[in-house]
């Protein structure tokens, strides 16, 4: 799945009042990995991280 596309609103991402794109936990699941923003609502423990992005 390309990053820019196939974004479900709703299911993988949601707006704020405030404009702000917030991805959901589900998204994050579907990526596979940390990113390391501390996203809201990341699964992964992002106190752990280390930035290694899976090569596909």
């Amino acid at each position: 799945m390309p990053k820019s596309k196939g974004l479900k609103k709703g299911e993988d991402y949601y707006v704020t009042d405030d404009g702000m794109v917030v991805f959901t936990e589900s998204y994050h699941l579907k990526r596979g990995y940390c990113c390391g923003n501390k996203c809201r609502h990341c699964p992964y423990g992002h106190d752990s991280f280390r930035f290694k992005r899976p090569s596909n």
